[in-house]
């Protein structure tokens, strides 16, 4: 969430910042709500001004009585009487106005650091990394879906059937290769320093608030009928809402948490190649990353983050790339993002692995994840959060990449996991 006081003093860095992230009607917005934050303090001075005025008939009333003034003192209560009434009705004016006001910073976006490139699209990202010059294969390389049918890793029909598109089952060695991928996952987080943390699946509308699901992504997330209770859309939700409301001591920072988790993501409208098989899913798994740090720390931690999945595909000996994300790209709640993309040859192209993003303090102010600093002062912290990694599109690029014409190799990290070095 966005600080009133930067918008106020800032009003129009604030417009382009969130023009650059491509946010409709920027200025209207922002004028809207500084009507509402004038119209907040001025009803709080009106408040703040006649609790003043009873305080001091209060006085009065004790002088006059003192004095035997009882007439004067008699009219002063009077005069009291109506001061609380206008204090309650400017109460409940108040309160309608910070909710007003709440509402409306919760629809703003967070603003894109200074070293986001302009753009409008994923087409207009800058491209960071690549690991090797991908060619295009002239042999036939099937897609993953059916290596998946031809060695009965993966059934779609099946999870249709039982649930829906984009639910599928995960069969005797496919199944084998999720929980393989998954364990090697948090175990490569663990020796990195992260602690494990197995978080509810379901989180309540406050924690979908905190993060800044809700209201960006109400369409997108699967809600219990009759509840206002979500099922997780990742594990950031969860893991990054154990520290809402919390003042955090300077020595137990950082908080380095990763969690395997499945995730709940509603897809609708989306056709064709790019989404079939499992390169997009209504349910996967994915282990996550979440660090809550110093302010002056958070940059160099998004990039030790972003190293350290690359690592992570250079082990799976995936080929991959590192893209910065434009300003219109950019998600919600995020001032800066890196994806990571591995090369599916069966399908010859990119598939997004990863997001590894700094949010600053837009999610810590909604959920009051501070630290005291040197000088016992209250600060806001950084949240960030990486997928080291999301599954499906994984197994997917491991499946085309490591694909002959009997067989598919399992990358030698993965062996010890799997306990087979392929799939024929």
């Amino acid at each position: 969430m966005l600080d009133i006081h930067y918008i106020r003093a800032n009003k129009e860095l604030v417009i382009q910042g969130l023009q650059k992230k491509y946010f409709n009607n920027a200025a209207e917005a922002i004028e809207k709500l500084l009507v509402i934050d004038q119209q907040r303090r001025a009803t709080q001075w009106s408040a703040d001004n006649a609790a003043a005025q009873l305080n001091q008939c209060n006085k009065q009333i004790g002088q006059l009585m003192q004095q035997g003034e009882k007439k004067e003192a008699t009219a002063a209560k009077a005069q009291t009487t109506v001061l609380k009434s206008t204090i309650r009705t400017l109460a409940q004016q108040l309160q309608v106005h910070e909710e007003t006001l709440q509402h409306a910073l919760y629809e703003l976006p967070n603003l894109p650091n200074a070293e986001v490139p302009e753009g409008k699209s994923a087409a207009d990202n800058t491209l960071v990394y690549q690991s090797s010059e991908v060619l295009v294969n002239d042999a036939a390389q099937w897609p993953h879906w059916e290596l998946a049918k031809k060695y009965a890793l993966v059934d779609f029909e099946l999870g249709n059937k039982i649930m829906g598109a984009g639910f599928p089952v995960y069969k005797g060695r496919g199944a084998r290769l999720q929980r393989a991928l998954i364990n090697f996952f948090l175990d490569e987080a663990l020796h990195a320093g992260y602690e494990e943390i197995q978080p509810p699946i379901v989180v309540n509308e406050v924690s979908a608030y905190g993060t800044g699901q809700l209201p960006d992504k109400e369409g997108q997330m699967y809600q219990l009928k009759d509840t206002t209770f979500y099922l997780i859309p990742t594990a950031e939700v969860p893991l990054t809402n154990l520290y809402r409301d919390e003042i955090l001591p300077q020595e137990a920072l950082p908080i380095k948490n990763v969690a395997y988790t499945p995730c709940f993501r509603r897809e609708a409208g989306s056709w064709g190649r790019h989404v079939r098989g499992l390169n997009r899913l209504h349910q996967f798994d994915k282990v996550e990353l979440m660090q809550i740090r110093l302010p002056e720390e958070s940059y160099k931690s998004l990039q030790e983050m972003c190293a350290y999945v690359q690592r992570l595909l250079e082990k799976l000996e995936l080929p991959y790339r590192v893209v910065k994300l434009c300003g219109g790209d950019l998600g919600f709640a995020a001032a800066f993002t890196y994806d990571l993309e591995v090369w599916a040859a069966g399908q010859q192209c990119w598939l997004e692995v990863s997001s590894v993003s700094n949010f600053e303090t837009y999610q810590s102010r909604r959920m009051r994840i501070r630290y005291r600093d040197e000088h016992h002062t209250t600060r806001l912290l950084h949240t960030l959060n990486g997928s080291a990694i999301a599954l499906p599109r994984i197994v997917a690029a491991l499946l085309e990449n490591n694909q002959t014409a009997s067989s598919i190799s399992i990358p030698p990290i993965l062996q010890p996991y799997t306990g087979f070095k392929a799939i024929e």
